[in-house]
Order: C-alpha cells, then sequence, then structure tokens
C-alpha cells in the first residue's frame, strides 16, 4: 500500500485502553481538519482504513471549499459490546492530537458529537465545534448545492415545485427537509428511526420506508444519513434525475461513480455538497471570518459545483474525476485558494 500521508499515528489510549488513530493526510494549505468518529470495528485495522480514507477526502472537502487547511481525521477503533469511559477516550484522543503540535485540529464526527469537544478542549486547543452544531451550516450548504443541481437539470435555481427524497432526518437532514419545504419544494422522507417521521410530517413531507425513499420517483435524491449507500446493486434501482446529499462517503466505491454517469443521474461529489458545516466552524472559529464572509462561502458551495458539473462535461468524464482534479489543482497551486 502506499502512504501519501504526511504523518499517521496509532496507539493504544493510556487511559482507554482503545486504538486511538490520528492521519494527517496534508498540511500543503495549512493545518489539517477533521472530525473525530468513535466507532466499533471489527479490527482496529479497519479504523486504520477510515482514518486514512477520510483525511484524503477532508483535504478535497477543504480545498474544494476554498479553505486553508489541509485533511486529517480521528478514529478510534471499539470493540463490539463495549461500553466506553468516554471521558478517558476523549482526553487520549486530545493527548494525541496535543502531541502533533497544531499541525492538526478536530470536531465532531460519527459516534461524536459538540459536548464531546468541550471535554477534547480541556486538553488541547486544536478542537472546533466546542458547544456548537454545525448541522444548520451543513444544511445551508446543502441547499447551494441542490439549487446548482437543480439548475444544471433543469434549466432553473427554483426549487419550488420540484421533487427531493431525503433518505435520513437527522441533524442534518431535518434541516434540510424544513428548507426544502419552506422553498416549496415536494418531498418525501425516511429514516431508520420511525420516531423522525413526527419531523417529516410537521413539514408536511410524505413519509415512506427506506428502500422506498432510495428509490422514490423524484428529481433529485438526498442522501443524509451514513454511506455506502449507492452500490452496483442499487444503482440500477433509482429512479432520480440527479443524487446530491451531505452523508460522507456515498459510494460504496470510486467505480460507482460510473454506473451512475452511464444511467444519465448526477451525482453531485459529496466532498462538496456536505462542506457548509466545516466551511462554518472553520472560518469562524479558527479564522475568525465575519458572518457575511462566511455565509458568501457557504453559498459558493453552489458555484463550485457548478464549476465541477461544466468541467465534467466538458472533458466527458464524471463530476467525481472533475472534482478530484480541481482539488488536486488548488492543493498544488495553494495561492488559488481565497
Amino acid at each position: 500500500m502506499s502512504l501519501e500521508h504526511v504523518r499517521v499515528v496509532a496507539e493504544r489510549g493510556p487511559r482507554s485502553g482503545f486504538p486511538v488513530i490520528v492521519a494527517v493526510h496534508s498540511t500543503a494549505l495549512g493545518q489539517a481538519i477533521g472530525g473525530c468518529r468513535l466507532s466499533v470495528y471489527d479490527d482496529w485495522r479497519d479504523g486504520l482504513e477510515d482514518a486514512l480514507r477520510l483525511s484524503a477526502a477532508m483535504t478535497a472537502k477543504a480545498a474544494l471549499a476554498g479553505l486553508p487547511n489541509g485533511g486529517g481525521k480521528t478514529v478510534v477503533a471499539l470493540p463490539a459490546g463495549v461500553v466506553p469511559d468516554r471521558r478517558a477516550v476523549l482526553h487520549d484522543v486530545a493527548d494525541m492530537i496535543e502531541s502533533l503540535g497544531g499541525d492538526y485540529a478536530t470536531g465532531p464526527d460519527v459516534g461524536t458529537g459538540p459536548d464531546d469537544m468541550v471535554i477534547i478542549g480541556e486538553r488541547t486547543p486544536y478542537v472546533f465545534c466546542r458547544g456548537y452544531d454545525s448541522s444548520p451550516g451543513t444544511a445551508a450548504g446543502v441547499v447551494a448545492a441542490l439549487r446548482a443541481v437543480v439548475a444544471d437539470r433543469f434549466g432553473s435555481h427554483d426549487l419550488a415545485g420540484r421533487s427531493f427524497a431525503v433518505l435520513g432526518v437527522g441533524r442534518v437532514g431535518g434541516h434540510v427537509l424544513r428548507l426544502l419545504a419552506e422553498a416549496g419544494a415536494r418531498v418525501v422522507a425516511s429514516d431508520v428511526d420511525p420516531s423522525r417521521r413526527a419531523v417529516a410530517d410537521s413539514f408536511g413531507a410524505a413519509w415512506t420506508d427506506p428502500h422506498g425513499c432510495l428509490t422514490a420517483d423524484v428529481d433529485v435524491l438526498v442522501p443524509a444519513a451514513l454511506g455506502g449507500v449507492l452500490t452496483p446493486e442499487t444503482v440500477p434501482e433509482l429512479r432520480c434525475a440527479a443524487v446530491a446529499g451531505p452523508a460522507n462517503n456515498q459510494l460504496d466505491r470510486p467505480g460507482t461513480a460510473a454506473l451512475l454517469h452511464e444511467r444519465g443521474i448526477l451525482w453531485a461529489p459529496d466532498v462538496v455538497v456536505s462542506a457548509g458545516g466545516i466551511i462554518h466552524a472553520i472560518a469562524t472559529e479558527l479564522h475568525r471570518e465575519a458572518p457575511d464572509r462566511v455565509a458568501a462561502r457557504i453559498g459558493g458551495i453552489g458555484d463550485t459545483l457548478t464549476r465541477i458539473l461544466d468541467a465534467a462535461r466538458e472533458t466527458s468524464s464524471t463530476p467525481a474525476e472533475a472534482a478530484a482534479r480541481l482539488a488536486g489543482w488548488l492543493v498544488d497551486y495553494p495561492a488559488k485558494i481565497a
């Protein structure tokens, strides 16, 4: 395996006893940023693989978002059936991050939230989203991306009358659903947690089961839960014109982007669509930018996506390939990051 990362550290936490992994993919543009994931793995090396993959994706996300930052990721690999001492785990994470001397700062991810960042912040300053919910910023970026998608597919940025299937009505998905409803869109929604139906009902969205949502006959499918939903098995079942949502790693593997392309289904790269929350957190907390500048950055997600879709057409490539080329160019030429 070729290692393109600048630094990877894996240690057994002295307090918790669990493997703690920090992968710093790039610092070419500045301090690496990326979430702290607490998740169950059959083998700690699966957690290492996740950290390597997700940190590389964060480099692309930061570059495409116009942030002067690189990508990183923290993964704590938990065994099944064990309830960890949370404070011990988070202090182990904090000490490892502190030992990197500021090369990397972390924030919430799967299995962690803003309150956990407060605990990490007890032992290191290299943390963001302490007590702050980034989901509204993420949702605002998703809607900016959806406007670009419907303009590309249907000739207008207007969301009114367009149809969307929101798969996952958690913190981000719930906000996306609300914004779509307020814009006059028609929405069908689903979540593995049936209690989330109350959120859908409150905004007039139709409710269905997760498979029915995935295969709904709509303009745009919006994956807003965990990744891996787009596979060689599910792509043939899709009945949408486009897929664009905040869920990370929606493709089970890179080649699935080509399957979507062959079916004429536009796939908006998730590293672009999901960037609103990280833009808000990093621009506000780490770079101290003014609120109007931060809002402009989030709104710019739509412009970035349009640029990627245009480039994909011009080069007869997939949006995933076009996004990767643009991200690589931005990292190689840091003066282009504004």
